[in-house]
Formats: structure tokens, sequence, C-alpha cells
């Protein structure tokens, strides 16, 4: 899946991007299709992730795990190196506070990405068959995308290079 995208920026530097994908994750392409849409695995979402962000002048580092204490130390080993975070903390989403908690330690902005609208009824499209869902990172993170399959990744992504070349944007860096 190829894509290129014409997106002009107010700033020239290559930031660095984790995405962080936990723990379900990586069973991508065999989730409900009504949800999660027709992305095959947890590698066509990276590289469809590695190609926008290449698009946007950025290098984008990729990890996920089904361990809490695995993206712990990710976060941990990573924080010195990037400029900023989005995550999919899927199944994490409602216990992850350790988590949240190094997310907020590293002082970098946090971006909470979905596929579904956690926000949303079961009945409603893009909604978790297992109903609404209160995230434990919600109230840290910087900013949300949600309900958007893999396009949350995108919006996500976009926004956090834009706000990193504002330099009155929280989190910004020079």
């Amino acid at each position: 899946m190829s894509h290129t995208f014409n997106i002009t920026r107010s700033g020239n530097r290559k930031h660095k991007i984790a995405v962080i994908d936990g723990p379900n994750m990586t069973s991508l392409g065999n989730r409900s299709k009504q949800v999660y849409g027709t992305i095959a695995s947890l590698k066509d979402l990276q590289d469809f992730v590695t190609g926008f962000g290449n698009d946007l002048g950025v290098e984008i580092e990729t990890f996920a795990s089904n361990y809490q204490g695995a993206i712990l130390e990710f976060i941990h080993e990573s924080a010195h190196r990037v400029d900023g975070y989005i995550i999919n903390p899927a199944g994490a989403t409602t216990i992850g506070e350790a988590i949240r908690h190094a997310l907020q330690d590293s002082e970098r902005p946090v971006i909470e990405v979905h596929f579904a609208n956690i926000s949303a009824e079961p009945a409603m499209p893009r909604g978790l068959n297992s109903g609404k869902l209160i995230s434990t990172f919600t109230h840290s993170a910087t900013g949300m995308c949600m309900g958007m399959r893999q396009y949350s990744y995108s919006g996500a992504l976009l926004a956090m290079v834009q706000a990193l070349d504002d330099a009155t944007f929280l989190g910004a860096q020079d």
C-alpha cells in the first residue's frame, strides 16, 4: 500500500516520532472488520505509518508488544532520542497506568490513538462490541485521535508534526 501526501510544514526539523502499539495489536487483521477495517497485519499498519511519516519528512520508530513491561522499557530507553509519542494502548487502555506514568515522565508530547471510537455505543459504527471504555491515558495525553481506523494514526502524526514545528506549542523543542 503506497501513498504520497503533499503537506506543507512550518518547520524543517526532522523530528523523530515513536509509534507504540499495545496488547492485541499483533492480531490486527484477525479482528472485527467493522472496527479495524482491512489492514491485514501490524506490519502493514507500521508500513502505512512509516510511509506517511516519510512523506511528512519525519523519522518514525515503531514498537509493539503484548507486554506492558516491554512497553515501559521501550519508553524509558527511547525518551532521550524521540520528540514525541503516538500510542495505541489497545489492551492496556483501561489498565495501563504504569505506561501512562512513563509517558508523562518522558516530558514529550503524547497522542493517544485508537482504531475504534472507544467512547461510542457498541451499536455505532466503529464502536467496540464490548461497549465504551474509559482510558487511563486520555487525561494526561497531549491529544487524542480515534474512530478512524488506521487513519487515526495519520491524523495523530500530522498533528504531532505540526505541533512540534510550532515553537509556541506545549512540548515543542528547538
